[in-house]
């Protein structure tokens, strides 16, 4: 049994379709959008274009593959500062998204401060990533963890089974 997610939004079956066909395919025609969720064009841009007023859909990009561009090899870092004040916070961040390897990263709780996703060719370039991230002011400890495997996930948590 699924259990039900709260929908503060008041979402419908026909927005969550939406959301869900957009989140997989942002280039999809309007037309291909109505037919996939069963609704006639006029009524599927009329919501569409609500989901975009409502801030729900806030733009549409291409996915690009970072193995082809950096490497295959997909890792997790996780990094521990000396101090968590707000300007070692903001140095570390901007300085971190200055390197072509790391994705993006997170804020955490727990015993990491951060936690990065990077993508390397191999472990010389991870090496000399972590050698990047070593330099960084503030940096207490750094852990990493290579991705063995990666399965897909829903496009977004809300829609499980719209």
């Amino acid at each position: 049994m699924v259990a039900k997610i709260a929908n503060p939004l008041n979402l419908d079956r026909q927005d969550l379709k939406i959301l869900q066909a957009l989140a997989l395919d942002g280039r999809m025609s309007w037309s291909d959008l109505a037919i996939e969720i069963g609704l006639s064009l006029t009524p599927t841009l009329r919501r569409v274009r609500r989901l975009e007023q409502d801030g729900i859909i806030q733009g549409y990009t291409a996915k690009l593959d970072e193995t082809r561009l950096i490497g295959s090899m997909a890792v997790f870092i996780s990094v521990t500062l000396e101090r968590q004040v707000d300007e070692i916070l903001t140095a570390f961040e901007v300085s971190v998204l200055k390197l072509p390897e790391v994705m993006g990263g997170y804020l955490m709780s727990g015993g990491a401060d951060y936690l990065l996703h990077a993508f390397v060719r191999d472990l010389d370039h991870y090496r000399a990533l972590l050698g990047q991230l070593t330099r960084l002011d503030g940096i207490a400890h750094i852990q990493s963890s290579f991705v063995l495997k990666t399965f897909a996930a829903r496009a977004t948590p809300l829609l499980g089974s719209a």
